[in-house]
């Protein structure tokens, strides 16, 4: 897609409900209001730049990122014959950021981590045949997790907890 190309309100519309965040989200994340994002999407006004550039930004993100997990996913099961994975995800916005800080510049809301994370389960099950299980983070059953482990903290010893769930 050509960078020069607006999006008009449908497409707008439909990039934000695929990033399944809300009008509101929208309004945060492009520093205007719940009614600048409904007028954009019902045509009544032009959309903003910069919330057309920051949607795109983050569609964008999310895109790189599946294609760069469902590459090493593909590696893994070079070495690995299994065909099961599961992946957390985050109940709400407290425990992604305190889990994923290194995540919040470019995909700043939970509700796009996830989104992601759904991204690369059907892309692992459609191109490569893996099953992903998207298992929501329990903090205290993952605390216990650890605890009994004798673990620290980090995304691996996350993914580890994951696969104990499913």
């Amino acid at each position: 897609m050509s960078k020069n190309i607006a999006l008009n309100a449908t497409e707008i519309k439909f990039l934000r409900l695929s990033l399944g965040i809300t009008a509101a989200q929208v309004a945060d994340l492009s520093k205007s209001t719940e009614a600048d994002v409904l007028a954009w999407e019902a045509g009544e006004t032009p959309v903003s730049g910069l919330a057309e550039k920051k949607l795109l930004e983050i569609d964008e993100i999310i895109e790189m990122q599946v294609l760069n997990t469902c590459d090493g996913i593909e590696e893994l099961f070079k070495k690995e014959p299994k065909r099961q994975l599961s992946f957390v995800v985050y109940p709400n916005q407290a425990s992604y950021a305190q889990y994923n800080p290194e995540f919040l510049g470019s995909l700043p809301l939970t509700e796009l981590y996830n989104m992601a994370a759904w991204r690369i389960k059907k892309e692992c099950k459609l191109v490569l045949e893996v099953d992903v299980t998207l298992v929501p983070l329990d903090v205290e059953a993952y605390k216990a997790y650890r605890e009994k482990e004798g673990l620290k903290e980090s995304r691996e010893i996350r993914a580890k907890w994951a696969a104990t769930q499913i």
